[in-house]
């Protein structure tokens, strides 16, 4: 037998790559409904084998779309595990995108990256959280040839890791990375006028769906300091979430609310408010939320910035990353543009399963 007939039965012998989906929330509707239209002029897309959510796991038999509306009707799971946990099916090759925000999830990404599954999320919890559970990912890729696919994590797709990445690559050395990487809160800051109470831009930027149902979640600063780490950790920077100060703007009144009280308590917020952006105002200055980290730490939180500081660019849910480095010392490589929305994760998800299919 000639080497090319070899190589062509080989081939054929190995299964085709499967995509699985994990969450069906806005974000992984998306996901479906790109994925859904995309496949139409795109063979070379992994096949849809399954999706679920944490009440069921359903086969994509039909659509995909058919799956998605039958896993978002499904009763509560009853069972102790979730419905996903027997996924033992994945075979070597195949893709599982993670489009949860949960931790449990993210607990099993390194162990079907070293079973040859390769993982795209946009899961910050995986790279963005313990230390321990970031190098178990790292270790897993280097010993599988699974990939990771983890460009939706920051910036929604924006090119920060890739870019970050390439310079570590090439030899360069990072410094410091400085930026807005909150869309949620960049929009809050551009929109904010002082003369408005926050507690009303705070109720709009939830009901546009820019920030979690509980707002607190992007008040807080937690999602920005696990934005931080995972670019630090592209960096080449072995920085712990413990390391990262994190300025909360949650008044503490308002953190120990439970959810159901919170609408009717984000005048809390008013007060403080007012009183920094007239503060700001005065000096001719911006309120921006920065995440930054240089070889001495890493911060998140509130700042007040020049009007013409580059972090004051950009519109809308725009961030815009300044990084520093032996390459760019005195003038910043500066990357901008949308860091929120279902649309353009959903997008970041499947260019990095289509990176992926296409080897």
């Amino acid at each position: 037998m000639s080497s090319v007939v070899q190589l062509a039965t080989a081939y054929r012998s190995v299964p085709a790559s499967r995509l699985a989906l994990l969450g069906t929330g806005v974000v992984g509707t998306a996901f479906v409904e790109r994925y859904e239209r995309l496949q139409q002029g795109n063979p070379g897309l992994p096949a849809f084998a399954w999706l679920a959510n944490s009440r069921v796991l359903h086969d994509c038999e039909g659509t995909p779309e058919q799956a998605l509306e039958n896993a978002r009707a499904s009763l509560p799971n009853t069972s102790d595990l979730p419905p996903w946990a027997e996924t033992e099916a994945l075979r070597r090759g195949d893709v599982l995108v993670d489009a949860t925000a949960s931790e449990i999830v993210a607990d099993r990404h390194a162990e079907w990256l070293a079973r040859g599954v390769h993982v795209v999320t946009a899961n910050k919890l995986g790279s963005g959280g313990a230390s321990i559970r970031a190098h178990a990912i790292a270790d897993a890729v280097r010993t599988s040839g699974a990939r990771y696919g983890d460009s939706a994590t920051v910036g929604a797709g924006l090119p920060l890791l890739r870019s970050l990445r390439a310079l570590v690559a090439g030899g360069d050395r990072i410094h410091r990375v400085e930026g807005v990487l909150s869309g949620s809160l960049a929009w809050l800051f551009n929109q904010y006028d002082g003369m408005r109470p926050f507690s009303g831009f705070v109720r709009e930027a939830r009901e546009a769906g820019y920030t979690e149902p509980d707002p607190r979640l992007d008040l807080s600063g937690e999602d920005v300091r696990r934005k931080l780490l995972i670019l630090a950790r592209a960096a080449g920077l072995s920085l712990s979430a413990e390391e990262v100060r994190v300025e909360s703007l949650v008044p503490v009144e308002l953190a120990a609310l439970a959810v159901h009280e919170l609408d009717g308590a984000l005048e809390l917020l008013d007060a403080p408010f007012a009183t920094c952006f007239k503060d700001a105002y005065r000096k001719g200055e911006k309120l921006r939320f920065l995440g930054r980290f240089d070889g001495e730490g890493a911060s998140v939180g509130l700042q007040a910035l020049p009007a013409d500081h580059p972090l004051c660019g950009g519109s809308g849910t725009d961030n815009r990353v300044a990084i520093f480095s032996d390459r760019y010392r005195e003038q910043p490589l500066l990357i901008q543009g949308p860091g929120a929305g279902a649309e353009v994760t959903a997008a970041a998800l499947l260019d990095d399963v289509l990176s992926i299919a296409n080897g």
